[in-house]
């Protein structure tokens, strides 16, 4: 017995679930979970089904289009590890984190290597066994560089998602085109308040009662991409600013791993600028 993820996007219409769930019965596919969602709004319609059997993925496909709207968006997915490539700069948090995660076996994936403009971090991810590439900026413009960064990751082979795991250096369009949907980044939730240099230390000197961290995939708008994750933290007038980031870098590094958990489970359907998590 095998187990597929069931992923349907279309128009709403009445009917659907029962159609679909009819289909898995006819071809004597268990249902292990099943959520749906409807967008009143704009009337879509999202559904993620867990079914186990033995089943033809095409003609299961096939038998699904049949019934559903004109132009609906189908994936049937066996649970697999998906493969990853990690990007980092100089901070070490979120990366750490992922890699603890890994090593302790809580992420479906194969990380296939860490890149990073900065040798700095390159200790630290060979503990793991990981190959790690540096890829230096110094001397070449952006266009250059990330032709050189694009350059590894296709020596990597097929890679489902890169994670941004404080990678401080910004995607030209033509990037993120060749990984649409597929870019995963994490930065703190005072943006667009508190931009440059320490942002943390601006947050104190403003007085900020709350921080937090958003985790969400890559567009051309520069950290405004579909919503994966986030999640705050009260704080008070007893936190200096090095306490505010210390506190801001463990939210960060938890709202990332909890991003990363969730696109590798297929529980994530991106419409527009906006997010369904199941």
């Amino acid at each position: 017995m095998k187990k597929y993820r069931v992923l349907i996007d279309c128009r709403d219409e009445k009917g659907l679930v029962y159609k679909v769930s009819s289909i898995f019965f006819r071809h004597d596919l268990n249902i292990l979970s099943n959520s749906e969602f409807v967008d009143a709004d704009r009337s879509l319609f999202f559904m993620r089904s867990v079914v186990e059997g033995t089943v033809d993925g095409g003609e299961l496909e096939k038998e699904l289009r049949s019934v559903l709207p004109k132009e609906a968006a189908i994936r049937i997915v066996a649970p697999e590890k998906k493969n990853i490539v990690l990007m980092a700069t100089k901070e070490s948090h979120a990366l750490g984190d992922i890699l603890i995660r890994y090593e302790a076996g809580e992420l479906d994936a194969n990380i296939l290597g860490v890149v990073s403009n900065y040798d700095l971090l390159q200790p630290l991810v060979e503990k793991f066994g990981i190959p790690y590439f540096t890829v230096s900026h110094e001397g070449l413009s952006r266009q250059e560089h990330e032709a050189k960064v694009m350059e590894c990751l296709a020596a990597l082979g097929e890679i489902d998602y890169v994670v941004l795991a404080k990678y401080m250096r910004i995607l030209t369009p033509h990037f993120v085109e060749a990984y649409e949907n597929r870019i995963i980044n994490i930065h703190h939730s005072f943006l667009p308040a508190f931009i440059g240099a320490n942002p943390y230390k601006q947050a104190y000197e403003r007085g900020v009662k709350i921080i937090g961290a958003t985790a969400h995939f890559v567009n051309n708008d520069l950290d405004e991409g579909p919503i994966i994750a986030q999640d705050v933290k009260h704080v008070d007038h007893a936190y200096n600013w090095q306490a505010l980031q210390r506190l801001g870098r463990d939210i960060e590094k938890i709202v990332l791993s909890r991003a990363l958990k969730l696109a590798l489970e297929d529980r994530i359907f991106v419409y527009g600028n906006k997010t369904v998590i199941f």
